[in-house]
């Protein structure tokens, strides 16, 4: 019997194929599928990969997505260099025509409070708290605008949290009560205070699985509730009673470095810090540091373990770790109106009378007597709203019908925002700038004209006009350079 024929050997096995075989093109093509997170995320895998990621077609695709348009570039600058230039305009609102739309509160008292997140604005007048919806912000389609009258007096503070798949809006009042709101409905009333609540902290407390509210009142307590305990009216929401303070307390923040932290400061100037994780009895007190400042407090911001005060006319920061004043970052006198800081830029904005002050964190480590690097002039009256990102700084005033933007990196300013109506009323029964709230491309400001509040919302995302010339521009003050330090999108591109 004849033997079998030999199997045929196998034939080799292709090479494998790795991304960085691809040309531009396939990469392109592979790139309609990734997000501008996931190129940069690319970029940084390789030098291989960030030459892919840094390709011409990749960008274009990623401009074209974004604001339907072509790309355009040339003579030596790259698609990415465009993509980054007029994202970077747009985030300083260097345009003259931005989606804009003009809402009628028909409240005739000034704002207390303003939020601006996702397609929701949140506002408060008086004892009124209000949201409006965006169904389509592009197109300014609202879908619905609810008043909630529920509070018998002012409302003093307001904060949006989420708790589940829900955000919850959060309010304090003079009328001695906490609410929660959801689409326009109050959800549940917390009473404890004897006094006007006067203070609520910007984040929950805890691990994230926790939903602990802080609040301080006149009567000079902190307390901790319980959102995620039943009971409408709140009975068992109240978790402690936190003693120490002898005055109102005015504002409270979380720590940076730990959750379970607060820090409050009260209207005679006195920081405690309270580990809230300790604290399970009505009267206990967790205090785990004191500290004190200079002036009347303004405004308190915690990045990581770092506290900034601005109180009087300083701002200073105090690790809460040791509760020691490291630096004393700014001295704006006669006195402060509004403060603000980006720290992964190391800078601080302090608003004064008729201007607002940058300064470099890091510069006045070394100097006795803190210097601003920048001046920035042109208002009237005191700046008493203040936003600062890492691209921008957003001034405004209740006797300025203007809010002024200005670039972070020059203290050059960009653009003037008209706050009221019409330019023929802004001295006309007119309230100047009431709030601000800013939200990457998108700001809302608030005024209101004779009997009616207005909230102006510009959307700069789909702008195309850059502005070429600012009217009565005044001369912004700047006296150093800066180095980039930051995270921003465009940092990572």
């Amino acid at each position: 019997m004849a033997a079998p024929p030999p199997s045929p050997s196998p034939s080799p096995s292709p090479p494998a194929t790795l991304i960085t075989d691809l040309n531009e093109d396939s990469i392109g093509h592979c790139a309609t599928n990734l997000t501008l997170r996931d190129i940069c995320n690319l970029a940084t895998c390789s030098t291989a990969l960030k030459r892919l990621a840094y390709s011409d077609s990749v960008w274009q695709h990623l401009f074209k997505e974004r604001w339907n348009r072509e790309l355009h570039f040339g003579n030596g600058i790259t698609a990415r260099e465009v993509y980054i230039d007029r994202y970077t305009a747009l985030q300083q609102f260097k345009f003259i025509d931005p989606f804009a739309i003009d809402i009628n509160t028909r409240v005739a008292k000034p704002f207390n409070h303003l939020l601006l997140h996702q397609s929701n604005i949140f506002y408060a007048q008086g004892s009124t708290a209000g949201v409006i919806n965006f169904v389509d912000r592009q197109k300014g389609a609202i879908d619905f605008l609810h008043t909630m009258s529920d509070h018998k007096a002012r409302i003093t503070c307001m904060r949006l949290f989420s708790l589940g798949e829900q955000n919850v809006l959060v309010t304090s009042s003079c009328d001695h009560s906490i609410r929660l709101w959801s689409k326009g409905s109050c959800l549940r009333c917390l009473r404890g205070h004897n006094g006007p609540v006067l203070s609520l902290s910007n984040k929950l407390l805890g691990e994230d699985s926790s939903k602990v509210l802080a609040s301080g009142g006149e009567d000079g307590t902190v307390r901790l509730w319980s959102l995620s305990s039943s009971g409408k009216r709140g009975q068992r929401a109240l978790k402690a009673t936190l003693y120490g303070h002898e005055k109102p307390v005015n504002l409270m923040t979380v720590s940076g470095h730990k959750t379970s932290l607060l820090v409050t400061i009260s209207r005679d100037s006195k920081v405690r810090v309270w580990d809230t994780a300790t604290s399970s009895s009505v009267r206990s007190s967790c205090c785990v540091g004191m500290t004190s400042v200079s002036g009347a407090p303004v405004n308190m911001k915690c990045h990581e373990s770092l506290l900034y005060v601005a109180a009087g006319s300083s701002v200073t920061a105090v690790d809460l770790r040791t509760m020691q004043r490291v630096i004393t970052a700014s001295v704006h006198q006669p006195k402060l109106y509004s403060f603000d800081v980006v720290p992964s830029k190391s800078l601080i904005c302090t608003g004064g009378d008729g201007r607002a002050m940058l300064w470099d964190i890091r510069k006045n480590q070394e100097l006795l007597k803190p210097e601003p690097i920048a001046e920035l002039d042109g208002h009237s009256g005191p700046v008493t709203q203040l936003h600062m990102d890492s691209y921008k700084i957003v001034t405004g005033g209740p006797n300025d019908a203007y809010v002024n933007v200005w670039e972070v990196g020059t203290a050059e300013q960009t653009n003037s925002l008209l706050c009221c109506l019409d330019e023929e009323e802004e001295d006309i029964g007119s309230s100047g700038c009431d709030g601000i709230a800013v939200d990457g491309l998108r700001i809302i400001t608030a005024s209101y004209y004779n009997d009616t509040g207005v909230l102006r919302y510009r959307d700069f995302n789909n702008a195309k006009s850059a502005v070429t010339k600012l009217e009565n521009e005044p001369p912004s003050k700047f006296w150093g350079s800066m180095s980039d330090g930051n995270s921003d999108e465009s940092d990572d591109l």
